[in-house]
């Protein structure tokens, strides 16, 4: 099988800090021994995008960048010692773009943590174009059965939050409150928690992101733009009263991370995997300790974690909401990112 590949492409370029993204034509670069060439058909948008435009974290981003790191399409074209995947496969391109395989890391399946990382629409161009380059051991091979629009949230928000999920050691018939729940990640977070029978709280803001929530399987929605007293209301809808056995914090604002040990109950465990910029993670000493709470990050999956979190999707226990726009309305996704005002995902659509 092969395909015929353009000189240039359509893509969304960042050429200064703070955007916004300009449409233009670029390059279409070929594979490395080691990588493949995916033809994009749909990719989601990742609040990450924003703060990679922005410059908000402490990580050197590349110049000119091509954002993006859910997209899902098809293989055309593939380097030498690229195997595992061949020409005419569906893929995934994630976050994790490509690490060294070699390092303590990489080797304990830890490769997110590899010091030699490379990031998909941050330190290398990534989705918002229709031709995106991955290392072959990192990209996800996907049934021709799954549908492309529908797995590319998966890609980068289903995993990050089934990983949490798993780092946070809830178990079947414990509750887990998800900070955020209406966002994309929220949104993830409760189903894959009401998959793996988990008892769900969702803390957001507005009646369009309740609707959705208790669509999605949430107990108890928690509004903090109403609620007068956020932490008594999240304990009140824990069993007992006693509060949460898992806090998932996926907020991109800072005040969350500050309030979530009171509500935590006793020997709970507290996931952050939000990241707004320039924030600190804080909590009282006191409470921290006599009721013997775990805070820990949690980071994107592993490569397995990324064939469980599409497994999910694929057995049909996940169904992402989101709403599809061209390439070309990237900047508007990201104005109503800023605004708080997106229910879900969006998902762009790659034009041929």
């Amino acid at each position: 099988m092969s395909f015929e590949i353009p000189d240039t492409q359509w893509a969304q370029v960042v050429e200064k800090i703070g955007g916004p993204p300009v449409y233009k034509q670029i390059p279409v670069r070929k594979p490395g021994p080691d990588e493949v060439l995916v033809k994009m058909k749909y990719t989601g948008v990742c609040h990450t995008d924003l703060h990679a435009m922005n410059g908000d974290w402490p990580l050197e981003v590349k110049k000119n960048l091509v954002g993006g790191h859910e997209g899902a399409g098809i293989v055309v074209a593939k380097g030498s010692l690229a195997h595992g995947i061949e020409i005419g496969d569906h893929a995934g391109i994630k976050w994790l773009n490509g690490s060294c395989l070699q390092c303590e890391f990489c080797e304990t399946s830890d490769e997110p943590l590899c010091l030699e990382a490379q990031l998909s629409g941050y330190t290398v161009d990534g989705t918002f174009q229709q031709y995106t380059i991955g290392k072959a051991a990192h990209v996800l091979k996907l049934s021709k059965e799954i549908p492309l629009d529908a797995v590319a949230p998966i890609l980068c928000a289903g995993i990050t939050v089934y990983k949490g999920l798993k780092e946070s050691g809830v178990r079947p018939g414990q509750t887990v409150a998800i900070v955020g729940a209406g966002g994309g990640l929220g949104s993830l977070g409760t189903q894959y928690a009401k998959a793996m029978g988990l008892r769900v709280v969702a803390i957001d803001g507005g009646e369009e992101k309740k609707a959705m929530c208790e669509q999605l399987g949430a107990e108890v929605y928690v509004d903090f733009t109403k609620s007068t007293d956020l932490v008594a209301d999240v304990k009140a809808a824990t069993p007992g009263g006693l509060g949460a056995h898992a806090v998932l914090l996926l907020a991109v604002s800072e005040k969350p991370f500050q309030q979530a040990v009171e509500y935590a109950r006793s020997r709970g465990t507290i996931i952050a995997i939000g990241l707004p910029a320039n924030a600190f993670l804080k909590a009282p000493v006191f409470e921290t300790v006599v009721k013997m709470v775990t805070i820990r990050g949690s980071y994107v999956g592993n490569r397995q974690d990324g064939v469980e979190a599409v497994e999910f999707f694929e057995r049909g226990l996940i169904n992402a909401p989101f709403k599809t726009v061209p390439l070309q309305e990237l900047p508007e996704v990201f104005e109503l990112m800023k605004q708080g005002k997106i229910a879900g995902r969006y998902v762009l659509e790659i034009p041929e």
